[in-house]
């Protein structure tokens, strides 16, 4: 496209991550046994030349004098800053290979090392103004061409000026020198280019605080790789995500918000009204509320197995994507599991509580190996399953049961009904699901159907057990003990105290909801969710989303690809195709996948394609959100 604006971008921390003086200063200084010394000297004089401390050409000559470099290590610096290029500038590449001829790289930096970097993106070698090294006949550097302007202070806006450029002037770049163009008169905008390095002092003084070049196209309603500016999706994460999660986020470019507490509905229903990208675990409640304020919600990810603290129905009708973690907690669990059967027929919580008190209680009354015992397990998926294999191991005899069909694993039995395994078992645990009919699936009735001294272990959801009846079956003597990691209300954070029935209950082991709450786990799930939640921003991906159809899609080629969520009504694809052939677009690939209530349509297209098209993609009657992927 014609371009009527000219960008003025800087070199070192804007189209690289990195000050390439910094990086030459690791290569020429990797023998010197003051390494470490000179390198935060060269760092410290480069900020503060960046800040306006320091005279640019100051800065330069005290740099080049610490560096001690020469011409032969030039070459291994390039191969260094080919890979440290700004992820932005990588992600718009064919921007600035279409535009080239309104793009001009005015650096203080060297001609000698920044030519090649930024020619492989399409910049005109005429269209890089920067320093130049003086070699001595020894291959060392000497110096550097002194009468090249920008070696001098303020030598960004002379060298500007002299090339009489026509059009609006917009800088791009981080340091107190990009702002000397602005301040000079000599360009309409100055941006502070944030990806890599914030400097307040610089940022303070600009147009506009740009986290990204994708930020710079969009508020230009320029050509872009991203059809929004990853610096424009607002991320808030809930109840202590891990720090992996949150570092993820913050590397795709998004603004993430952290608060270590779950919301109440009111409190999450006022914040949501801003944000892409919710992130929870399992006590943050997304009633339907809250999402009637959520006109930006992008996609929701549980970091935890559960889902039915999110209203999925109410997030399918607004177009939300919700993902969470099916398997990244299993293992934990399961060991929580195998942990808790042992300590209930061992009566480990009674002993050692009496023992804290001074009380000696050696006797075996009461006590058994778990070899040979009947393994009731209510819920046969990721954990059910898994349990079933370890506990095997061990010597107990597995039964399970599922209302899904299951392959029994290893020696396992299905039991015909869940009465029957009931009042098989002496031990039963729990690994179902949160939805609304396993809700009191353990009420008094079942536990009466349980074997008089088994045990119960609620592994699952608090919901699914009458902690009341319960409480009755352990006080009676008919449970011979108890272990409840879940409860149906708990506390949002760890300031609030807890209050069950079942406190001061005999053999009973009451937890925290810590089932899936070890290192690994939450390691695995901090990596899994944002994963997911960053491929469907970015593809459109939606496989192991919960509410969704699930579409596993090829990596975009030379298209444009539409994204299409829609009511499941007849004839929306083919007003979708309809659209298309009025306009002479040549479908790359369809891709189409509907649920009960929603179709999921994705359009590979070719690039050339009028805006009206969009318009009238997003005005087909039953659309639910539109977005266009590049």
């Amino acid at each position: 496209m014609t371009v009527t604006k000219k960008f003025i971008i800087d070199f070192d921390s804007t189209f690289t991550k990195v000050e390439a003086l910094d990086i030459l200063g690791e290569i020429s200084l990797k023998d010197d046994p003051e390494k470490a010394k000179k390198l935060q000297a060269i760092k410290d004089i480069t900020d503060q030349g960046m800040e306006g401390k320091l005279t640019f050409r100051e800065s330069l000559v005290q740099r080049l004098n610490i560096l001690d470099a020469n011409k032969e290590q030039i070459s291994e610096l390039i191969a260094s800053l080919k890979r440290k290029v700004s992820d932005s500038f990588q992600r718009n590449k064919e921007f600035l290979k279409e535009n080239a001829a309104d793009i001009f790289i005015i650096s203080n930096g060297f001609k000698d090392f920044v030519v090649p970097i930024v020619t492989e993106y399409g910049i005109r070698p005429e269209n890089v103004f920067a320093n130049e090294f003086v070699y001595a006949d020894s291959g060392k550097i000497a110096g550097f061409n002194e009468d090249n302007p920008l070696s001098k202070n303020n030598g960004k806006p002379e060298t500007i000026r002299k090339l009489n450029l026509e059009g609006d002037i917009y800088v791009i770049g981080d340091g107190y020198t990009d702002y000397e163009i602005k301040a000079s008169g000599v360009a309409n905008k100055f941006y502070a280019f944030t990806e890599n390095v914030h400097r307040p002092s610089v940022s303070s003084k600009a147009d506009h605080i740009a986290p990204s070049l994708d930020e710079i196209l969009y508020v230009n309603k320029m050509n872009k790789k991203f059809s929004y500016p990853k610096s424009r999706i607002n991320v808030l994460l809930l109840e202590n995500v891990h720090p992996i999660g949150i570092e993820l986020m913050k590397e795709e470019g998004y603004n993430v918000e952290v608060i270590s507490s779950a919301l109440s509905e009111e409190e999450l229903a006022e914040k949501i009204k801003k944000v892409s990208v919710l992130g929870i675990r399992s006590k943050t409640q997304v009633t339907s509320k809250v999402l009637e304020n959520a006109n930006r919600l992008i996609a929701i990810g549980a970091f935890c197995i559960g889902t039915n603290q999110i209203d999925l129905e109410t997030c399918q009708e607004k177009g939300i994507a919700v993902f969470n973690a099916p398997f990244s907690n299993t293992r934990s669990v399961v060991e929580l599991a195998i942990a808790e059967i042992i300590f209930l027929m061992r009566r480990l919580v009674d002993k050692t509580s009496s023992m804290h008190q001074g009380i000696w209680d050696k006797s075996a009354s009461g006590s058994f190996e778990i070899r040979g015992k009947k393994l009731g397990i209510i819920g046969y998926g990721n954990i059910g399953s898994q349990l079933s294999v370890l506990a095997e191991n061990m010597g107990l005899d597995v039964y399970y049961y599922d209302v899904v069909e299951r392959l029994a694993l290893g020696n396992a039995t299905k039991a015909d009904s869940l009465d029957e395994l009931l009042s098989t078992c002496d031990v039963i645990t729990l690994h179902v699901d949160g939805r609304k009919s396993n809700e009191m699936l353990i009420d008094k009735e079942k536990l009466a159907l349980m074997k008089k001294g088994s045990y119960l272990i609620n592994l699952s959801r608090g919901h699914v057990v009458d902690v009341p009846a319960l409480r009755d079956a352990l006080e009676s003597g008919h449970l011979a003990g108890a272990s409840i990691d879940v409860f149906p209300s708990e506390p949002k954070n760890n300031s609030e105290p807890f209050v069950s029935e079942l406190i001061g209950m005999p053999n009973t082991i009451l937890t925290p909801h810590i089932g899936g709450s070890t290192l690994e786990a939450q390691q695995n799930i901090a990596r899994f969710v944002p994963g997911k939640i960053i491929e469907y921003i970015n593809t459109g991906n939606t496989y192991n989303s919960v509410n969704f159809p699930n579409i596993q899609l090829p990596f975009l080629q030379d298209a444009h690809r539409l994204i299409h969520i829609h009511l499941n009504e007849p004839g929306i694809m083919a007003r979708i195709n309809k659209v298309l052939a009025d306009y002479e677009i040549n479908i790359v690939g369809q891709y189409l996948k509907t649920n009960e209530k929603i179709g999921y349509v994705i359009t590979d297209i070719d690039k050339a394609y009028s805006s009206k098209v969009i318009d009238e993609l997003k005005a087909i009657n039953g659309t639910i959100r539109f977005r266009v992927l590049y």
